[in-house]
């Protein structure tokens, strides 16, 4: 058995370093938070080789006070705290210098800074009547021990430089990706800060490239331009900072930011971005949130473009649970969850666009920029029901159609004041019957239709486990379904809205759902109406592709139906003057 023996201070410094610096991206981001929490107004990055072979991070903050400059490099250094109390409401992105002994320990190291007190005051070895300002004070460190120190020329801010970053670790740099996966690492992490911080102006060079550039106008807009591009910020909806309190217990929790409409959904999560008071963070809650804001109008494995900052009382997150402060805990999650959720969601169902065959340029203005949407619905009124479209015509709404036909027994042909419009006939009917199910159920008011004979249905043990927990809500649907044997039941009576259709691959559908995404209501609508809707294939007859529209017409959100996928597609008049060159 080996000896209990206790680690040498070099030995455990690396070990804790590893806590914090996983990666070159790692020191640039406790970099750019100390920059940030310095009051910079102006924050350059420049990388080489990835980040290991050069990290300089140049601000022109507050910078540190020279007789504070060497004790910043020693371990549990911090102009953060004063009490163990103020570990419950921390305000800054981090503890001031916390992050520089764990990045001396594992790299070559200088700074250069010069406070702002000291800027303007008199040199102490000057002439009583020399008014200089006191020089920079620079330090150089190895293995995480000062082996330099003067002073070099800079104006007031803090410049720090890492190189050779893991050489005396080669465990941990033998384990980094490629130069080109550490570079696009480290330009994330730059990109999350300058959306979360928009009127700092960021700069990012990589290897002699200049990669990203923001103006710093404090509009957010602008920033999400310089970080994503025309297409995505000219597709993004303003969501401007609302209010919502849950009740008794914490303060409103507000939400601000930009969400992409479902045209520019994406095939990763790599473009959800979430800041707590203006720190990026990663949070399962905050996606799942902003997803099920989406949900029905995104099909699946597309995920959404958001820019979200959440601000909330100090005491009511922890930002200490993670070494690097990447993740955060909230004291109360369902109301963050649900102040997220109907913020997204409310100004997404106030401009649902109808989908076109041939997409015209964004609309992008600069620098007024801002794509105009509608203002969002008050948070406030939407405490007891979900987002809903007004009761008026709501905006986007559907032009009156005029029914021309049917293209292979799937799509219906009609013609608006503005263009021709292809409407998925299944798809379209299925949202035409979600919304009708969900409104019988609110109104207690389903629909049923008994069978003539009691039909037996029998499930496998998980599926059985299931049903058990879906009694209730399938009770509420229309489904009257009773225990007939262990594993078999007997089904009576089912929601008129599926017909003579196939309810016994609806009930399956159901009981093979995975957990999680939409809720069990929203899952048996969906089902019901997948499967009592018409079928592609299936003919109409005029009165009944004009009775589909008319229904389509008025619901609250005519152009997705509830698995996400568009009902219609557009082709405008000047399309069709395009195509025939008659412009």
């Amino acid at each position: 058995m080996n000896r209990i023996v206790v680690l040498s201070e070099d030995m455990a410094n690396k070990i804790a370093a590893g806590e914090v610096v996983e990666r070159p991206a790692s020191v640039v981001k406790e970099l750019v938070e100390n920059a940030l929490d310095a009051g910079a107004t102006v924050i350059g990055v420049e990388c080489r080789g990835g980040g290991v072979a050069l990290i300089q991070v140049s601000d022109n903050g507050a910078g540190i006070p020279s007789a504070e400059v060497a004790v910043a490099f020693e371990r549990h250094a911090t102009s953060k705290l004063a009490s163990f109390a103020d570990l419950d409401a921390i305000t800054t992105l981090g503890f001031r210098g916390e992050a520089l002994p764990s990045i001396a320990a594992v790299a070559e190291v200088e700074i250069v800074t010069l406070s702002a007190g000291e800027a303007d005051a008199p040199s102490a070895d000057a002439p009583s009547a020399d008014t200089r300002s006191a020089a920079p004070t620079y330090l150089s460190l190895r293995g995480g021990q000062i082996v330099s120190r003067g002073s070099r020329a800079r104006s007031g801010g803090t410049t720090v430089t890492v190189r050779n970053l893991f050489r005396n670790v080669p465990a941990r740099l033998k384990f980094l990706k490629s130069t080109a996966t550490e570079s696009s690492h480290i330009a994330r992490v730059v990109s999350q800060y300058a959306l979360a911080y928009p009127a700092v102006k960021f700069t990012l060079t990589a290897d002699g490239r200049e990669a990203l550039s923001t103006p710093g106008t404090g509009r957010l807009l602008d920033a999400a331009l310089a970080v994503y591009g025309l297409e995505i910020a000219g597709n993004l909806i303003e969501i401007a900072e609302s209010k919502w309190s849950p009740g008794a217990g914490p303060a409103a929790i507000g939400v601000s930011g930009l969400v992409g409409t479902p045209a520019i959904a994406r095939a990763s999560r790599d473009y959800l971005s979430f800041f707590v008071n203006r720190r990026w963070v990663n949070s399962r809650l905050l996606a799942a949130a902003a997803e099920e804001a989406y949900h029905g109008l995104l099909t699946v494995g597309r995920h959404p473009v958001v820019i979200l900052n959440i601000a909330l009382p100090a005491g009511e997150v922890d930002v200490n649970i993670h070494p690097a402060k990447s993740e955060v805990k909230f004291a109360n999650e369902r109301a963050v969850f649900a102040a997220v959720q109907r913020a997204v969601r409310s100004v997404l169902t106030a401009s649902a666009p109808v989908p076109r065959l041939e997409e015209p340029a964004p609309v992008f203005t600069a620098p007024a920029g801002v794509v105009q949407r509608p203002a969002p619905v008050p948070l406030e009124s939407l405490l007891d029901t979900p987002p809903a479209a007004p009761a008026t015509t709501p905006l986007f709404a559907l032009p009156a159609l005029r029914i021309l036909g049917q293209l292979a027994a799937s799509y219906i042909i009609a013609e608006g004041p503005d263009g021709l419009y292809l409407i998925d006939q299944h798809a379209a009917h299925e949202r035409v019957l979600f919304e009708q199910v969900m409104t019988e159920r609110s109104q207690q008011r389903v629909a049923v239709q008994g069978l003539l004979e009691p039909a037996t249905f029998t499930v496998t043990p998980p599926q059985n486990e299931v049903m058990k927990s879906l009694a209730n809500e399938l009770a509420g649907f229309g489904f009257t379904i009773e225990p007939f044997g262990e594993r078999t039941y007997l089904v009576r009576a089912i929601p008129a809205s599926l017909g003579r259709n196939d309810w016994g691959a609806a009930l399956r559908e159901l009981l093979d759902s995975p957990p999680g995404g939409a809720g069990w209501p929203e899952k048996i609508a969906e089902s019901v109406a997948c499967h009592g809707a018409v079928r592609a294939g299936q003919a109409l007859s005029d009165d009944e592709m004009r009775g589909l529209v008319r229904d389509l017409e008025r619901v609250g959100t005519p152009h997705t139906c509830p698995h996400g996928r568009p009902t219609m597609t557009h082709l405008s008049l000047s399309q069709l003057a395009r195509q025939f060159a008659r412009t």
